[in-house]
C-alpha cells in the first residue's frame, strides 16, 4: 500500500498527460513524478558513456549510477541543468527503445516510488497505474487520437523553434505507441479500474477539471 494518496496517470506519447498531470499536482499542493524524464535520462546517460540501446544488462547497470535531481520545473544530471537537452525527439526515440528491456525497467521502480511522499503524489507515464502504483486511490488512462497527438507535438517544437514535419512525427508516434504496447515488460494498457480520457477535443483545463473530480469522488 502507499502511505500517501497517488494519482496515476498513464498514456501514450503526446498525450498531454504530462501537462495535465503536473497541473493537478499543482492544484492539489502534491508532488510531480515525470517517470518517462527518468526513462530520458537513462537515455541520455547511455549515449554520453557510449552504450548500445539494445545492451539492457549494461542498461540496467547504468541507472543506480545516476546522480538525479528536481528542482522546481528543472531536471538535472550530474549536476547539469539537461531539462531541453533530454526533451529532444532523438533522446525520445532513444528512451521508448531502451524501455522496452526489463532490466532497466526494475532498475526504476525503487527510484519512481520513492516520490510518494506526504501530502500525495501524481505521478505520469506508461506503466504508473498498472506496475509501479497498483495500489493509487485514481488511475488515469489519458488519450488521444495518433493525429491529434502528432499535431501537439508538432506545435510545440515549433514553438520553440525547432524544425519538425508533421508526417514524420506521426509516423513516429505511431511506431512508439506499437513499441509501447507490445513490448514484454510493463506493456501500455489501461490498467484494471483506470477511468480513460480521451482528450483529442479537450481542452487542458477541461481534462485538469475531470481528473480533479474525479480525485475528489475517489477521496470520499
Amino acid at each position: 500500500m502507499n502511505s500517501f494518496p497517488v494519482i496515476a496517470i498513464d498514456g501514450p506519447t503526446a498525450s498531454g498527460k504530462g501537462t495535465v498531470a503536473s497541473l493537478v499536482a499543482e492544484k492539489l499542493g502534491f508532488h510531480y513524478l515525470d517517470s518517462g524524464a527518468l526513462y530520458r535520462l537513462v537515455a541520455l546517460a547511455s549515449e554520453k558513456q557510449g552504450i548500445d540501446v539494445k545492451n539492457g544488462p549494461e542498461l540496467g547497470l547504468l541507472v543506480p549510477k545516476l546522480l538525479i535531481s528536481f528542482k522546481n520545473s528543472q531536471i538535472f544530471f550530474n549536476g547539469e541543468d539537461v531539462t531541453d537537452a533530454i526533451r529532444t525527439e532523438n533522446i525520445g526515440l532513444r528512451a521508448s527503445a531502451l524501455a522496452v528491456h526489463p532490466e532497466v525497467r526494475s532498475a526504476l521502480v525503487g527510484l519512481q516510488r520513492s516520490f510518494c511522499q506526504s501530502p500525495g503524489l501524481v505521478a505520469d507515464g506508461r506503466d504508473m497505474a498498472s506496475v509501479i502504483f497498483p495500489d493509487a486511490v485514481l488511475k488515469v488512462f489519458l488519450t488521444a487520437t495518433a493525429a491529434a497527438r502528432a499535431e501537439r507535438r508538432y506545435k510545440q517544437l515549433i514553438a520553440k523553434g525547432l524544425s519538425a514535419k508533421l508526417e514524420y512525427l506521426l509516423h513516429d508516434l505511431q511506431e512508439r505507441d506499437a513499441r509501447d504496447s507490445s513490448r514484454g515488460a510493463a506493456p501500455l494498457v489501461v490498467a484494471e479500474g483506470a477511468k480513460v480520457l480521451e482528450t483529442s477535443d479537450l481542452l487542458i483545463d477541461q481534462a485538469v477539471k475531470t481528473v480533479l473530480g474525479w480525485y475528489q469522488s475517489a477521496s470520499v
